[in-house]
């Protein structure tokens, strides 16, 4: 049985260890776990704006996604509850378009910090939305 979900938690749990990775040239870890991040992130919002989770915190299967899925979704899912601050607060675009958690098979030598940068700068704007969520009492 899988450990009930804490988005908070877990976005921060994957900023804090792929800064790490970031500053040690580690491109391939740190695009997963921006994407990770990220996700985390937006899902944590998304909550506080009435997802609706099971028992464990899991969310249905229409947000059982991943970040490059979720952002449009978020984006709907904000908009349909009064969550227009928090879509000022979301990065501009679709910044992880790009991304897959499929690359976590790929080779280290595909990943440059040219294309990690863009997901690095989308995962801290969600970073500052969940810490502005936080400061109005929610997550």
């Amino acid at each position: 049985m899988p450990h009930p979900a804490d988005f908070v938690d877990a976005h921060r749990r994957h900023w804090a260890d792929v800064e790490l990775l970031f500053e040690h040239d580690r491109w391939a870890n740190a695009d997963q776990l921006y994407g990770f991040s990220a996700e985390c992130g937006l899902k944590a919002v998304m909550r506080t704006l009435g997802m609706p989770v099971d028992a464990t915190g899991t969310p249905g299967p229409e947000h059982r996604v991943h970040v490059q899925e979720i952002w449009s979704i978020f984006e709907t899912f904000a908009g349909d509850r009064g969550g227009a601050r928090r879509l000022r607060a979301l990065p501009v675009g679709a910044p992880f378009s790009d991304w897959s958690q499929h690359d976590r098979y790929a080779h280290r030598r595909h990943f440059r910090q040219e294309q990690v940068e863009p997901h690095r700068e989308a995962a801290r704007g969600i970073r500052a939305m969940v810490r502005e969520a936080q400061q109005d009492g929610r997550p």
